[in-house]
């Protein structure tokens, strides 16, 4: 989810991916101060909580309490969902990257049935290469828009988040020019994408989520252009996206979603 009221989410993972007795853990890591990061964890925990699902944990990873630890791997062993809430994705990723922790989880969700979800920078973690920083106007000059190393659950898309609000057009545009090979994503707030397959985007929640293509380019100068100057690109494909449609990623195509069959009443 694109950030903002995430009870959304929250429902949705309940509702439909998980049982009442499904091992939810959440991840508050993003969240820079300790006693913020503990309450927020707590609250998440809360909120599943109060939905039915009694077996839900907070899973406090931080400085001084190591992702590594055999209680941790054991979870996330039992795990059915991870939650990772927002914050800063560039912490989040520090604490995860590299570690026995993030190998198992994704070993977990690339072979078994696992959710892997978050909302703001737990979803911009989600790809091996995520955007961390870019303003405005000023994210279309280059070296202003910023990427590193993401999570790596999936590949070659780039997912931003609070996209309409915040006005994270530039960025995303400005990263997949530079990089045709990714897929920008753009998650408005209260919004959100569930990925089947590691191909099929669908959309949750009542707003847009923004796809920008750059496999068609003609012409791009990001390679070229100095320092602190603007780009220019030609041939950006751009779609929008709402509930009822969706985008499959290998064939870069927006389509319907089938719809199941209503029943007649008689």
């Amino acid at each position: 989810m694109g950030g903002g009221d995430d009870e959304g989410l929250i429902r949705l993972i309940r509702s439909e991916v998980c049982s009442l007795s499904s091992r939810v853990e959440v991840i508050a890591s993003a969240t820079p101060r300790v006693l913020d990061a503990i309450n927020s964890g707590k609250a998440y925990k809360e909120a599943f909580e109060e939905l039915g699902c009694t077996n839900a944990h907070f899973m406090h990873i931080d400085e001084q309490n190591p992702a590594d630890t055999p209680e941790h791997l054991e979870r996330i062993r039992q795990a059915d969902v991870v939650f990772f809430t927002g914050g800063d994705q560039v912490r989040l990723a520090s604490f995860l990257n590299g570690t026995e922790l993030l190998r198992l989880m994704r070993h977990r969700y690339r072979t078994e049935n696992i959710i892997i979800s978050g909302t703001s920078a737990g979803a911009a973690i989600m790809s091996d290469s995520m955007i961390y920083d870019g303003y405005g106007h000023y994210s279309l000059i280059k070296g202003e828009m910023k990427t590193t190393e993401g999570c790596s659950f999936i590949k070659h898309v780039y997912i931003d988040t609070h996209f309409a609000e915040r006005g994270r057009f530039g960025r995303l545009a400005h990263a997949v020019a530079h990089d045709p090979e990714y897929i920008g994503i753009g998650l408005s707030e209260e919004t959100g994408i569930i990925i089947k397959e590691g191909d099929q985007v669908e959309v949750f929640g009542p707003g847009v989520v923004t796809i920008i293509d750059a496999s068609e380019i003609r012409f791009s100068n990001t390679n070229e252009v100095s320092e602190n100057e603007p780009i220019a690109v030609e041939n950006l494909k751009m779609h929008l996206l709402v509930h009822g449609y969706r985008y499959c990623l290998r064939e870069r195509l927006f389509q319907a979603v089938p719809q199941e069959p209503s029943e007649e009443v008689v």
